[in-house]
């Protein structure tokens, strides 16, 4: 593209603003368009301002100078433009999609009114205004049920009980956050959780939310136990949001296919972040969106050798509580295979523990919890994917030494 060629980037989350900001920064003009009334946030930290740890504005933004609020509606893609909600369109050279994700609403009984609106009480924990309508219900002694134990249920089950909610946890699967962790990992997960007095119901299948005047009183359960609630939070994980890319005749499979310059099946229009899926994966997370918007940025600025070819990314929560924070950190692959090898060194008095799988000479992944000095150390190994020596000593210093963050 040219350098005074207009980008318009539809989508004002983490890789929408990192995009729009570097190619500010790079003098190529841009303009961002965001449909939250709200200034642009980080949703990462959306649980910390549930929790009452952070207030809203303490997570917003950089915005850059020229920000949209607007509903984009359809793509002209003949003409180039974004059509928006009011009639309004928005003329672009090059467009980007960084439409973000949808949170995944279950097929429960009585989860809709005859609206189509979720029944007061019933919250799903995606936006901003999720966290401020949720955190508005919150108040000591409250019954809040918190419906998928994955990265999410957990994160919001553990800012309700320290916000002093009664919380019950449901998850659906044998154990939390089953798609980072392994059993022990997820074990101690579920011991600082029910420290917090969460109490936990792993391979619970909730199939019915009960409501009396238009507001939520309890959650029934595949077995017929029913659990009082005055709040369900929805945490059941989110879809790419790719109906503006489907209506617009792009490529799209779980999300929207991109090559390796972000490109979409239009050469006019490229997409970064949640809605994006690359060579066959959807990421869903922070650090793939921000490679990506930062790949993007240098092409579209004349860059013509930037590339984006994949993010070999690592999960890290940290959960505060009353006494001290629980981290923990999880990376590539953790689930053990015949032939692997595996060091792992556990502490249950300080509720330590560390794992890592080394397969052919490689180390492929690993679990972290507590005391996570070793993980800046143990990710550069893993990312730079070279063999380990034979004799071991260099791993077991890794995952010893506190100092290699």
């Amino acid at each position: 593209m040219t350098s005074n060629e207009r980008v318009v980037v539809i989508g004002s989350g983490l890789a929408g603003v990192r995009l729009a900001r570097r190619l500010g920064e790079l003098g190529t003009p841009v303009t961002l368009i965001g449909e939250e009334e709200h200034p642009p946030y980080n949703r990462v930290l959306l649980a910390e301002v549930l929790a009452g740890r952070y207030r809203p504005e303490v997570i917003a933004l950089p915005a850059p100078a020229e920000l949209v609020r607007a509903r984009v509606t359809g793509i002209d893609r003949d003409r180039r433009t974004a059509v928006c909600a009011d009639g309004s369109e928005i003329s672009y050279g090059r467009l980007v999609l960084a439409t973000g994700s949808n949170p995944v609403l279950p097929p429960l009984r009585g989860l809709f009114t005859e609206d189509r609106e979720l029944p007061r009480g019933v919250h799903a924990f995606r936006t901003l205004d999720d966290c401020l309508g949720l955190s508005a219900e919150v108040r000591p002694g409250v019954r809040a049920v918190v419906i998928g134990g994955g990265l999410l249920g957990v994160s919001a089950a553990r800012a309700l009980a320290v916000r002093g909610a009664q919380v019950v946890l449901a998850q659906q699967s044998e154990r939390l956050m089953e798609r980072q962790l392994d059993p022990a990992a997820s074990a101690l997960v579920r011991r600082h959780l029910t420290g917090l007095g969460v109490e936990v119901h792993t391979e619970c299948r909730v199939r019915d939310v009960r409501c009396v005047g238009g507001a939520v009183r309890s959650v029934e359960m595949a077995d017929g136990y029913a659990l009082d609630a005055d709040l369900v939070v929805l945490a059941c994980g989110v879809h790419p949001r790719v109906s503006l890319a489907q209506a617009a005749g792009l490529d799209v499979a779980k999300g929207v296919v991109v090559d390796d310059e972000l490109r979409t099946s239009d050469p006019y229009i490229h997409a970064v972040g949640d809605c994006v899926q690359h060579a066959g994966t959807v990421y869903g997370l922070a650090t793939p969106a921000l490679e990506q918007a930062d790949a993007l940025a240098a092409l579209l600025a004349g860059d013509t050798a930037a590339r984006y070819t994949g993010t070999r990314s690592l999960t890290r929560l940290t959960l505060t509580g009353p006494d001290s924070p629980f981290d923990l950190a999880a990376f590539g692959e953790t689930e053990v295979l015949p032939g692997d090898d595996v060091v792992q060194l556990a502490d249950a008095t300080r509720g330590t523990y560390r794992k890592v799988v080394v397969r052919d000479d490689r180390l492929v992944g690993g679990v972290l919890v507590g005391e996570l000095g070793t993980v800046g150390a143990l990710a550069r190994a893993w990312e730079g994917a070279e063999p380990l020596p034979s004799d071991g000593g260099p791993l077991l210093h890794l995952l010893t030494n506190d100092g290699g963050s």
